[in-house]
């Protein structure tokens, strides 16, 4: 019983482990080599005008159109928004249990380092999502505006 508790906890750590490796690197991929400085709404609208060298006009029928298509998108998200935010708090509950079960198999040192990770990581989040880092990136999943 105890060994296969332990090639759990192995198993668990090893998909915690490749699943950050993968969404570190898709995270790579997508992003096409843009900085850190080049997040968000405004940051792709930035980016839109100037690597497209955008006139004032284009610039401002630009905007418009991404402005009408995050409305129709957040229309679209409004019926399954309490779905939604009932998944992402059962996401963070699961999220939080394998955290809890990763600390208990390490040393103090790695598990301040762990958590010093977790944080670092919500807070990617919550910029990648435009939010407010102290939040610690606790919105639940929907629509971005850009």
């Amino acid at each position: 019983m105890d060994r296969s508790k332990g090639y759990a906890l192995m198993f668990l750590l090893g998909a915690f482990i490749a699943g950050g490796a993968l969404g570190f690197s898709a995270d790579r991929a997508i992003r096409g080599g843009h900085g850190r400085d080049m997040r968000g709404p405004r940051a792709y609208r930035q980016r839109l005008a100037e690597e497209l060298n955008l006139n004032p006009q284009q610039r401002t029928s630009v905007d418009s159109l991404l402005e009408q298509k995050h409305r129709q998108i957040v229309t679209l998200y409004k019926p399954m928004k309490p779905q939604l935010d009932s998944i992402a708090i059962l996401v963070r509950v699961v999220g939080d249990s394998t955290h809890a079960q990763i600390k208990r198999l390490l040393n103090s040192d790695q598990q301040v380092k762990l958590d010093k990770m977790r944080a670092a990581a919500r807070r990617d989040l919550a910029e990648r999502r435009g939010g407010d880092t102290a939040t610690g990136g606790d919105r639940p999943p929907g629509p971005q505006q850009y």
